[in-house]
């Protein structure tokens, strides 16, 4: 009975197993104050080194949690090839409470180990001078024309932090991410200079509003297609959404907070708006006035996407440079909880996504660089990345539950029958069991 009695615990140990992934909870927030930014749950904590020489090494295609203190300089480093563009995010978050100040912000850049600066980016609070998350990236490409930063081997990637002396000292905390471009298709010559005209007005807004709750980060972002979208974001909070833009496609995006009745005091630059690409590069912002009374603002109109944007020397037109993954934000202002309370206010997105999607320049699977069926179904249901990760486990967690079922039921039924046929007596219309008829001991 040995052999029977290991199998019924490794059954009940796999339907265990099953039940303990169906029970894991998710992220829980308290209801009553605005969510903090959500980390990805998978980045590998790194500390940036004041010298290249001890600077820690970052993987593609990984997520890094950082931080950097006021005026710091702290680098990191990367393995580069010969043929490949490569680009490293960094999004820099304050502590809620805080104070920042106009120019407060991050530059990122990426150079190679004689300190020759290959590309650059910066993210600033301006004129809307609260915390909130900021994101920027910066890129190595490597052109056929030219040699500098060309060669494979290591580089350092370099952040560092602006800081007023009235702004709060505390460090920021950084999610950092190192990516890299797809190749492009064998024989593909996209064009050199960007385009000079594309279509710039706004189109009709879309009408029929749904509700969607935004996400605290980047790694929880909601997913959105075209459509008006019903929210509400709580003084000093961060919502977070992502929209699906593919080749040949236009992005269009307006903001609006809804009346308060609660008071008619002007807050210039009251919320935030911005976009930013699939590597995290920023691409747009714009900020919203408030008085109490119902109020709108849109981002400028952008290009298509296309690979050819990446030539152009304007940073907005030059991060329209890849398909996949747009992502927008919005911050209220803290200050809007002195005169209209701590309770959200009404927020309204409308998205608007043109043109139909044109082939993908690159060889193969574009990671996300690409926009995908899957993608596209996301955005229609509104499922944020991880909400997707654990519908796809629950459906396998199925699978193998109805997997241990049955091989539970075929078990018990194979356990049934061996000890009736045992316990059978010779004769009685059966075999005797395996090994001949019971022996009187």
């Amino acid at each position: 009975m040995n052999r029977q009695r290991n199998r019924g615990r490794a059954i009940l140990a796999t339907i265990a197993a099953v039940c303990a992934v169906a029970a894991v909870p998710g992220q829980a927030r308290a209801a009553d104050e605005p969510a903090p930014y959500t980390f990805d749950p998978a980045a590998v904590a790194v500390r940036g080194a004041e010298t290249n020489a001890d600077a820690e090494e970052l993987k593609a295609g990984s997520v890094y949690r950082s931080s950097i203190g006021q005026g710091q300089k702290l680098y990191y480093r990367v393995q580069l090839d010969d043929t490949t563009d490569a680009y490293v995010s960094a999004v820099a978050v304050p502590k809620t409470g805080g104070k920042v100040a106009y120019g407060d912000g991050i530059t990122i850049s990426i150079r190679d180990l004689d300190d020759t600066r290959c590309g650059s980016g910066d993210a600033a609070f301006e004129s809307a001078e609260f915390p909130r998350p900021i994101a920027a990236y910066a890129h190595r490409a490597v052109d056929e024309d030219s040699t500098i930063c060309a060669a494979g081997g290591t580089y350092n990637v370099l952040i560092e932090r602006e800081s007023k002396a009235t702004s709060s000292p505390g460090s920021w905390d950084l999610e950092l991410r190192y990516e890299r471009e797809p190749a492009l298709k064998e024989g593909l010559s996209p064009p050199t200079e960007a385009p000079e005209n594309w279509p710039s007005a706004s189109p009709v807004p879309p009408t029929g509003k749904r509700e969607r709750t935004g996400g605290s980060g980047f790694y929880d972002a909601t997913s959105l297609e075209s459509g008006e979208w019903v929210d509400s974001v709580a003084p000093g909070q961060t919502r977070f959404y992502r929209v699906p833009v593919d080749w040949g496609q236009q992005i269009f995006a307006t903001a609006a907070l809804s009346n308060s009745g609660k008071s008619t005091e002007y807050l210039g630059n009251a919320l935030a708006m911005a976009l930013d690409n699939p590597a995290h590069g920023h691409v747009d912002d714009a900020t919203l006035s408030y008085s109490g009374a119902p109020s709108s603002v849109a981002l400028d109109p952008l290009p298509p996407v296309a690979y050819e944007n990446r030539h152009d020397a304007g940073a907005d037109v030059s991060a329209m440079r890849f398909a996949g993954w747009y992502y927008l934000s919005v911050t209220l202002s803290p200050e809007v909880a002195e005169h209209y309370g701590d309770d959200p206010i009404g927020l309204t997105l409308r998205v608007k996504v043109v043109n139909e999607r044109k082939p993908s320049p690159y060889q193969g699977d574009a990671g996300i660089f690409g926009v995908s069926d899957d993608d596209r179904d996301m955005a229609k249901s509104g499922q944020s990345a991880p909400e997707a990760g654990e519908s796809g486990t629950m459906k396998v967690v199925a699978a193998a539950g109805i997997g241990a079922g049955s091989v539970l039921v075929l078990g018990l039924g194979a356990w049934t029958l061996l000890a009736r046929r045992r316990a059978a007596p010779p004769g009685a219309g059966g075999q005797p069991p395996l090994g001949g008829p019971p022996q009187a001991r």
